[in-house]
């Protein structure tokens, strides 16, 4: 899987992953000074969720773990 990245006009860099479709249904992640930062991909001017880095390593280890598999 490849990680299409863009900078704002903060200097963030914003990923998503490959795997998301055209239709811009996916989530973006950038890292920020005090953790992180998810935002919808289909608006991106929007709001914007904040992670510290303790919340952000447990959601990864959920995810890989398989705790939000529907």
């Amino acid at each position: 899987m490849t990680v299409h990245e863009h900078t704002d006009d903060t200097g963030l860099i914003w990923r998503k992953a490959s795997r998301s479709t055209a239709g811009n249904d996916c989530v973006e992640i950038a890292c920020a000074p005090a953790g992180y930062l998810i935002r919808d991909s289909k608006n991106p001017a929007g709001v914007s969720l904040r992670l510290g880095d303790g919340t952000w390593a447990a959601l990864i280890t959920d995810i890989k773990n398989g705790k939000y598999e529907l």
